[in-house]
């Protein structure tokens, strides 16, 4: 099974072997973190890393996977500082920056624009994020944290809460765990309930779900995944102003659910989890996103042929 050459778009893309085969590439990862902490698998290697929407983790933790790898990086961390600004298109970006480098990693807002790159240029491209679409890397590093919290896949119930309309996560990620076998509960204002694509999806893989607007039946599943109202998804600040303190997790919440609940969250969080969560041993948002280098690290080597 070779990644080499690869776009990574969507979750949907993906078979249940090619994740096994990532998960168990990224824990390969995590040990040259810990042991060699820079590696030179990469060294020979460029990588753009083009980010047209703001990001903390995502950006930085494949800036720190490129560098962890031993590679070089060129960076657009500001959609102002890109001729997008001067009205350029996005396959002619992606074709300009196509001759720098070897692969693209690139989030920009226009949902789907992450295959218009990738179908006009010829090295792989890793979608970062694309507007209201899919989080590709965020729903594999999610796997991976679960798999290290709960110790596997299969079989799990994971109940989703929040901006399930607009949130990018929870669309790969109800993708990305459907050949384990789930149970999804899908808890969100029904303004900003999980798209009817999303759950006709889930149908045609059987997999069982339940919608709710009411945080108490997130409670009792195995994963309680939160997701924050998305300010800038919304074109009117009154519809925002309405729905965004929808849910707030608290530790009294969490202590009513099922026993070992483990709490994620793909961050930022503005008031969806509150602060006496965190030192929960079930709080595992902030390990979550620790192990986004990982699983960037590995498939930047996969898709580059080295891993």
């Amino acid at each position: 099974m070779s990644f080499k050459g690869r776009d990574i778009l969507t979750t949907e893309d993906l078979s249940k072997d090619d994740i096994l085969e990532i998960m168990k590439v990224t824990e390969g990862m995590e040990k040259i973190f810990k042991e060699k902490h820079i590696s030179d698998l990469l060294s020979d290697k460029m990588v753009a890393v083009v980010f047209l929407e703001p990001s903390t983790r995502t950006r930085l933790s494949f800036e720190t996977a490129v560098h962890r790898l031993g590679a070089r990086p060129i960076t657009i961390a500001d959609a102002r500082s890109s001729s997008a600004q001067k009205g350029e298109s996005l396959a002619d970006t992606a074709r300009t920056i196509e001759g720098y480098v070897d692969c693209i990693v690139i989030r920009q807002p226009v949902k789907g624009g992450a295959k218009i790159a990738a179908d006009a240029v010829n090295v792989p491209v890793i979608n970062g994020g694309d507007g209201a679409g899919q989080h590709p890397t965020q729903a594999l590093l999610d796997l991976y944290t679960i798999k290290k919290e709960k110790g596997r896949l299969d079989s799990l119930k994971v109940a989703m809460v929040g901006d399930l309309k607009f949130g990018r996560t929870v669309h790969s990620l109800s993708y990305a765990l459907a050949p384990f076998n789930p149970e999804y509960i899908y808890c969100a204002p029904e303004e900003l309930q999980i798209p009817e694509g999303i759950l006709s999806g889930m149908k045609q893989r059987s997999i069982k779900y339940q919608l709710s607007s009411d945080i108490n039946d997130a409670l009792d599943a195995d994963i309680l995944y939160m997701t924050r109202i998305q300010k800038e998804r919304f074109n009117n600040i009154e519809d925002y102003e309405k729905l965004k303190g929808s849910y707030v997790l608290t530790r009294g919440l969490v202590n009513k659910g099922r026993k070992g609940i483990t709490i994620m969250h793909p961050l930022p969080r503005v008031n969806e989890i509150a602060a006496d969560v965190d030192d929960l041993p079930n709080a595992a948002y902030f390990r979550q996103a620790h192990n986004g280098v990982y699983l960037r690290m590995a498939l930047l080597a996969m898709v580059l042929g080295r891993a």
